[in-house]
């Protein structure tokens, strides 16, 4: 019994010894890990300000900037410990390290599917020129002012001051209308007149009135006229012109100066713009007297 106890002391202790060893030996490199992982952690301090900036000059939206920031650091911190991990000559840790993140990244992954497709997609949003904070644009049967580009989704503000949260996958997979990109917008009007009227008149009072209200129409040949149809209860024609605008509301306010201005010179002028009538013709000689009725009745 006693030899037992004393082989396993001796093996202790000699277990004990061998570690005391390994400790000092490894004190050095265990030193310059830590070494290694300050240095990181205090470099992804600085590339993470350091990116910040550079993506603020292309970048207006704070939550996409600070996430690639934060991104950044996050990639000089592992390099880090990868760094630390070789060092200590902990190389097997590292492999199962790695393989263990694939694993975890591959479930996260397939977990997070839209989420990470709306991240991406705003990243790849938030880096378009041609899609800016403030640009008036049209998509998936929206149409409003740009006021937010996240890593979730899309907003925008509609005329009526509603706000609309479109994912940013929905954008970027599907046709966008920017007003913003131009700074000039043709408004189409589409009225008629009575068929009484004498349509070369018609035709050059439209397009000096409209040549008069707007400053952008320098001359009426600049107006586009046309008669398109012979009507139920009218001449129809459409005109078109070209205004300095960058947004639907400014279209809209110019296309509703213009059926004013033109409504007033119609009605200056006499010229009719006549509406939908419906006549009630009663000349038939059918009447209530008649033997026929008298008889249908009298047989009921």
């Amino acid at each position: 019994m006693k030899e037992q106890f004393s082989t396993a002391l001796e093996n202790l202790i000699e277990k004990l010894q061998g570690w005391f060893n390994t400790t000092i030996e490894y004190i050095p490199n265990f030193i310059l890990a830590i070494l290694v992982m300050t240095a990181s952690y205090f470099a992804a301090k600085y590339i993470s300000r350091l990116v910040g900036k550079l993506v603020g000059k292309k970048v207006e939206q704070d939550s996409i900037k600070n996430a690639i920031a934060r991104v950044s650091a996050v990639i000089v911190v592992a390099l880090g410990l990868f760094m630390a991990l070789g060092v200590m000559n902990l190389g097997k840790a590292l492999t199962s390290l790695l393989a263990g993140a694939g694993v975890v990244g591959l479930a996260i992954g397939l977990a997070l599917q839209g989420t990470l497709a709306n991240t991406f997609a705003g990243l790849i949003l938030s880096f378009r020129k041609k899609i800016q904070i403030g640009h008036w644009v049209e998509t998936t049967g929206f149409s409003g002012e740009v006021i937010d580009i996240n890593l979730k989704d899309f907003t925008l503000k509609e005329a009526d001051n509603n706000l609309v949260v479109i994912p940013n996958k929905t954008i970027l997979e599907n046709p966008l209308k920017n007003y913003s990109l131009t700074t000039r917008m043709r408004v189409f009007l589409e009225c008629g007149v009575g068929y009484e009227s004498d349509l070369e008149y018609v035709q050059d009072l439209t397009k000096n009135t409209i040549a008069n209200t707007f400053n952008q129409v320098e001359t009426p040949d600049d107006v586009e006229f046309y008669y398109t149809e012979f009507g139920d209860s009218s001449i129809n024609f459409l005109c078109r012109f070209w205004i300095d605008a960058e947004s639907m509301l400014e279209k809209l306010k110019a296309k509703t100066t213009a059926i004013i201005e033109i409504k007033k010179a119609y009605d200056k002028e006499g010229i009719n713009i006549p509406f939908p009538i419906r006549t009630l013709q009663f000349d038939n000689k059918l009447s209530v007297k008649s033997p026929d009725i008298k008889e249908a009745f009298s047989t009921n």
